[in-house]
């Protein structure tokens, strides 16, 4: 039987949820970047799990990491939001050139390759894309990844593979070209 909301049984209340779910806003905006591969969107859906986890703040077990349960439950909105545009009649996604993840303005040599590689990456079909962008840009381990996502792990680490030589032969062929 799970404890009361707010209860010493729970171990937490909802302002130290709110205070433990505020800092992990920016890793959950990236992530939910990486699933919908617009800015728009991302913010739409961060916002929509935002408020879905408030709602539900009791179902939280604060024995396991915040970050694990909010990707889930980003991952899930968003899987969710995918079948109801299916349903409807679908909607097309804003390119990757025109999202601000992995920009830098270092020098614009810099820019230039963050944007080949944001685009590449958003090639990726999205069962490459989600692992690779955890483990990479995320840093979970493969466990934490095969968690979240609710694969086996060799799964997790054959995706993360396939992506990453998917990306390495992309940039070994253009640079064999450019040369």
């Amino acid at each position: 039987m799970r404890a009361k909301r707010g209860s010493p049984e729970h171990g937490m209340t909802p302002e130290a949820f709110k205070a433990e779910m505020i800092p992990l806003l920016p890793r959950l905006r990236r992530f939910a970047l990486s699933l919908t591969r617009s800015n728009a969107d991302a913010d739409d859906l961060l916002q929509e799990a935002c408020a879905t986890a408030l709602q539900k703040w009791q179902s939280y077990d604060p024995m396991q990491p915040m970050d694990r349960w909010l990707f889930r439950l980003v991952r899930n909105i968003w899987i969710s939001e995918i079948r109801k545009r299916n349903v409807r009649h679908g909607r097309g996604l804003v390119p990757a050139e025109d999202s601000t993840e992995l920009r830098t303005d270092e020098t614009s040599e810099d820019r230039l390759n963050a944007i080949q590689v944001q685009a590449k990456v958003s090639d990726l079909p999205d069962e490459l894309a989600q692992p690779l962008m955890l483990v990479c840009a995320e840093g979970y381990s493969y466990r934490e990844v095969a968690d979240l996502l609710d694969i086996p792990i060799g799964t997790v680490m054959s995706r993360v593979h396939r992506a990453r030589k998917t990306l390495a032969a992309h940039f070994s062929a253009s640079e064999v070209t450019v040369q």
